[in-house]
């Protein structure tokens, strides 16, 4: 009996001791599994390879530090390559069979909507996505982090800036027809008819599209003042240059933040010159001269890539940090719910972006800031605020 009795205590003690360290899903005493599924290799990997790069710099320097509360982070990094199928495959294997905790900066509009479907059942939230979509804050937005300002209200404000600027009559817009294209598309249109403008034509594109001659004929036909975009970062400064050759000067195209690329900035010839985008921070270019943080940091990347970081590892660079901000206000005890109450604390200035992140409980939206750029001498320069 004495033997039995002992034997019942000590299973006992194993299961409340087992039940007393039950972990999260991506979470160890040592490790938290963090997953990011993006476009490394199709059109926006001009865009989405930096802030890869600058969000693991960061983590690195997380752990060379210690960690959050002891744990290291552990960064999972798959490509889709812009392709929504591949992107479902590798949401199923991070949320599924690494099983990591959360996720960040993923890419893409469609591909975000379609991996909510499984990282909401796993509870793995969805930090930072390298889209600002309206869909991102849609619905249930417990698991939901967007870093920035929506394509919707950029393109509003973009428009609204360029009205006043340039006495615009007339507005159109050239996007890809999916969610991304789709509202960018509306924020265009309801600006335009809410000042009384025209909206009168549109053009609509695949990924792969690089033939813009016959779109930009038609459009300029159309009386064109404004002209937003929405396609990848290579088909914008196909479209751009190609507008030049045709001799299509009196006319502003404008992106969001899907477009405020350095890698657009840079063409050589001023190819891209006087190419606005309406997008959620601000350029780090003009600024880094006046801005020590910004300035050490800015070194550091390209002593790590041998390459300048643009506006892409900016993104990265606050996602990174907004998700360890989240982790350390969640304390060691970390499940879905303490990381959710963390992320409903964090408030900070960001000398990176250049913005104000907070988030809160019924406030999963980082950043509200939408600030109006544009290229002039191959940089990108701040003209607007909002």
């Amino acid at each position: 009996m004495k033997s039995v009795l002992a034997k019942s205590i000590l299973a006992l003690g194993l299961a409340t001791g087992m039940a007393s360290t039950a972990l999260a899903q991506g979470v160890t005493d040592t490790e938290i599994l963090i997953g990011s599924n993006g476009d490394l290799s199709g059109v926006f990997a001009p865009f989405n390879v930096q802030a890869i790069k600058a969000a693991q710099q960061y983590f690195d320097e997380v752990n060379a530090a210690g960690g959050v509360h002891g744990r290291k982070i552990k960064f999972i990094v798959e490509d889709h390559g812009y392709q929504v199928p591949k992107a479902v495959q590798n949401f199923n294997k991070l949320v599924n069979a690494d099983k990591v905790f959360a996720m960040v900066l993923n890419l893409g509009t469609p591909m975000n909507i379609a991996g909510f479907k499984m990282m909401e059942p796993a509870q793995v939230a969805n930090v930072s996505p390298l889209t600002a979509a309206r869909q991102m804050l849609e619905g249930d937005i417990t698991y939901k982090y967007s870093g920035t300002s929506s394509y919707y209200d950029q393109l509003k404000a973009g428009v609204e800036y360029l009205a006043k600027e340039t006495g615009a009559k007339e507005v159109c817009a050239m996007y890809f027809p999916s969610d991304f294209g789709l509202e960018v598309y509306e924020g265009t249109k309801e600006k335009a008819e809410e000042l009384g403008l025209k909206y009168a034509a549109e053009t609509t594109h695949k990924p792969d599209d690089q033939d813009f001659v016959g779109s930009l004929t038609k459009l300029r036909e159309a009386g064109c003042d404004i002209v937003a975009t929405a396609v990848g970062v290579r088909q914008t400064i196909v479209i751009l240059g190609t507008a030049k050759k045709l001799g299509w000067n009196d006319v502003a195209f404008i992106g969001s933040s899907a477009g405020f690329n350095t890698a657009v900035a840079k063409v050589p010839g001023g190819v891209t010159e006087g190419y606005y985008a309406a997008a959620g921070w601000s350029d780090l270019e003009a600024r880094i001269g006046s801005n020590e943080e910004l300035r050490k940091w800015a070194e550091s990347f390209k002593a790590a890539f041998g390459e300048d970081p643009g506006t892409a590892a900016q993104l990265g660079r606050t996602a990174a940090v907004t998700l360890v901000k989240g982790l350390e206000a969640a304390g060691k005890d970390l499940t879905p719910e303490s990381f959710k109450a963390g992320m409903e604390t964090v408030e900070f200035d960001d000398p990176i972006g250049d913005v104000k992140v907070k988030y809160g409980p019924n406030d999963h939206q980082g950043a509200d800031a939408i600030i109006i750029s544009k290229i002039e001498g191959g940089m990108w320069k701040e003209v607007g605020r909002k």
